[in-house]
């Protein structure tokens, strides 16, 4: 029997957002859901025998290859008001700048990196550690793309003053010459997620890495750390 059953397809390499498939497929059982989560599931010959209707991309960080956007319609969620903040990086670089709310962008994939047309945004507060940020994003995702289908929604162009952000680096980590305590605990708790570079000091022989931190009332920070020998 032929399934007609469109399909539709999460991609993300980040465990946050694997509750997608089983929500989405809760709300929309007439929809087939996959889950990509790994980098070499995601190439042309496998998605043209799924041929999804469309892909959504939570959290990916490589590249989106040309013929892959050109041939599906791919619906990334980035984490700035754009065109504010395109680039790398967007939670570190937004509570670098003291920022406290931003929005999540969805935006149709094309050549030029966050460029792509506007399906909607959504507000997010920027409290917490960053793996807190990032489940509060994935359930604000979740309603963006419930919406984007149940209105079939269309793309617009973005409107406004392009600022561009630039992807931190493992070594932006090091928060060995920030003067104010505020800094060092914004710096800890953006970083304090699966997968990004730990906040950390390092001596001759041996490197700081913390995490888990609270502010006290005092203005003092606590945190844990985890010490390794270099």
């Amino acid at each position: 029997m032929k399934n007609d059953k469109e399909t539709y397809i999460i991609l993300s390499e980040k465990s946050w957002n694997k509750s997608l498939i089983k929500t989405l497929s809760e709300k929309f059982n007439e929809i087939n859901w996959i889950l990509i989560d790994e980098r070499q599931d995601f190439n042309t010959g496998n998605l043209d025998l799924i041929n999804p209707t469309k892909v959504f991309i939570p959290h990916w960080s490589y590249i989106i290859p040309d013929e892959i956007f050109a041939k599906f319609e791919c619906i990334v969620f980035h984490m700035t008001d754009l065109p504010y903040g395109r680039g790398g990086s967007p939670l570190q670089n937004l509570i670098v700048l003291g920022k406290e709310q931003t929005k999540v962008s969805a935006l149709k994939v094309v050549k030029e990196l966050d460029a792509g047309p506007i399906y909607l945004k959504k507000e997010l507060s920027l409290s917490g550690t960053a793996e807190e940020i990032f489940i509060k994003s994935n359930s604000i995702i979740e309603l963006m793309i419930i919406e984007i289908i149940e209105n079939n929604l269309e793309p617009k162009e973005q409107e406004g003053v392009v600022v561009h952000f630039k992807r931190r680096k493992a070594k932006d980590s090091d928060i060995s010459n920030l003067k104010e305590l505020k800094d060092v605990y914004d710096h800890i708790r953006m970083l304090d997620a699966d997968g990004y570079p730990k906040a950390f000091i390092e001596n001759e022989f041996f490197r700081f890495e913390f995490f888990a931190s609270k502010l006290q009332a005092n203005g003092e920070i606590k945190a844990d750390v985890r010490i390794i020998k270099k």
